[in-house]
């Protein structure tokens, strides 16, 4: 049986990985010359269990509201004619009740939790290396309200099972001797000791090394023009150069998924939120974290590479515009500068920018799509990184038809066309 699978990115690349582990003949097609080039590119490499949790939550249309007056913001907006961003921004809001949150958490944690066992099953397997740590992610407070508020996080990371600490300053300290010369700032913080940290795009591309092994087929430099339907089921893929016939499609394009399957009369929830990062070179490892810290007044991430450190942050809803804005530049400078001002020249870092694409409720969309043979694997937001493996061990068994070891209808197309939830 032949599955289609478009986009090389994280998700793709995990797909393919796991249908290929299934028996299935796979092409991988991709319009970069090379996997992982764009939104897996440079992102925060946090790979955040404990940490999964919808932008909409209650509280955020206030803070959004103060955010945007911010010159130092961590979300920011450029209005746009294009009704899409609108409505997507109604329905985010729609999500930010107690209710819904909760709701949208535990589908991400369970999501979450279940990619945690897939990539360490994977790495047991295949012994691949990216820069990975398992030294657990530090949410750092600056004030007592902040801990306060991190409460409806706590209860529903309690009834996922995830393992956390509540930790005072001097414990952040030692858990991030990194922070000591900067300790007055902080009030506190919640530690997560499984997630992890990991070069994303090395990983993307060394898995994809493996599934070269397998026999995947990659096919670069090749831009995806329609999937073209048969008596209303998937029939093949057209590029600009070649047709593709399989038996099944699976669109893991990121951003991008919903243009390609508009002219199908699906309509993703998606839209692409603007994230930036910083690449420093570190200088100083002592002066720098060993894993990752997530500041939360400031919503930037700074995660520890073997000699390199990763700062990424901001939520830019600018449509598709892949510009780099020095403003933002700034915004996330001056974090690395405030808490870990010695561990490396921020002036020679490598600036980048990526499209995440977010649903209004934060959870991916996996599963069959209303066109037989078609299926979805996108919308994973900031988490795409987090959930990959999990995401593709899971849409690989929808595909051949097991049951999934994870409960997976409120994860597809379909909790958004129907009134069931």
């Amino acid at each position: 049986m032949k599955v289609v699978v478009l986009g090389a990115g994280i998700i793709g690349v995990t797909t393919a990985w796991y249908l290929s582990r299934k028996g299935f003949d796979v092409t991988v097609i991709d319009r970069q010359p090379g996997c992982g080039m764009e939104t897996s590119k440079a992102n925060a490499g946090q790979i955040s269990y404990g940490y999964s949790a919808p932008w909409a939550a209650p509280g955020i249309p206030i803070k959004a509201t103060k955010w945007l007056t911010q010159k130092h913001s961590p979300l920011a907006i450029s209005p746009s004619m294009n009704s899409e961003q609108w409505l997507w921004i109604a329905k985010m809001l729609g999500e930010c009740t107690k209710s819904r949150y909760k709701c949208n958490k535990s589908r991400m944690l369970r999501l979450a939790n279940y990619s945690k066992f897939a990539l360490a099953e994977l790495k047991a397997e295949t012994g691949i290396e990216y820069e990975g740590r398992q030294k657990g992610l530090l949410q750092i407070f600056r004030s007592e309200k902040q801990i306060v508020a991190a409460e409806k996080d706590i209860a529903a990371l309690t009834d996922a099972g995830t393992v956390f600490s509540m930790l005072s300053r001097d414990e952040c300290i030692r858990q991030e001797p990194a922070l000591a010369p900067v300790a007055e700032k902080l009030t506190g913080g919640l530690y997560l000791p499984d997630d992890e940290t990991g070069d994303c795009h090395l990983f993307t591309t060394r898995l994809a090394d493996y599934c070269e092994k397998l026999g995947v087929r990659f096919c670069f430099n090749e831009e995806v023009t329609d999937i073209l339907c048969r008596n209303g089921k998937f029939d093949s893929v057209q590029t600009r150069s070649s047709n593709y016939k399989a038996n099944f499609c699976v669109v893991a394009m990121g951003s991008y998924s919903r243009g390609m399957v508009k002219s199908l009369g699906l309509e993703l929830p998606t839209y692409p939120v603007k994230g930036y990062s910083l690449t420093v070179e570190l200088e100083n490892p002592d002066a720098a974290p060993l894993s990752t810290v997530m500041d939360e007044t400031n919503k930037v991430a700074l995660t520890r590479f073997d000699s390199r450190l990763r700062v990424a942050g901001t939520a830019e809803l600018s449509g598709y515009d892949l510009s780099l804005k020095e403003r933002r530049r700034e915004t996330i400078s001056r974090v690395i500068r405030d808490l870990f001002p010695d561990a490396g020249n921020v002036k020679n870092a490598e600036f980048w920018c990526g499209l995440r694409p977010m649903t209004p409720d934060g959870t991916a969309i996996i599963g069959l799509t209303p066109v037989p043979g078609l299926f979805m694997n996108t919308g994973h937001g900031t988490l795409g990184w987090t959930m990959a493996c999990g995401s593709g061990k899971l849409l690989a068994d929808l595909v051949s038809g097991k049951k999934p070891e994870i409960e997976s209808s409120d994860l597809s197309l379909s909790r958004y066309t129907t009134s069931s939830e």
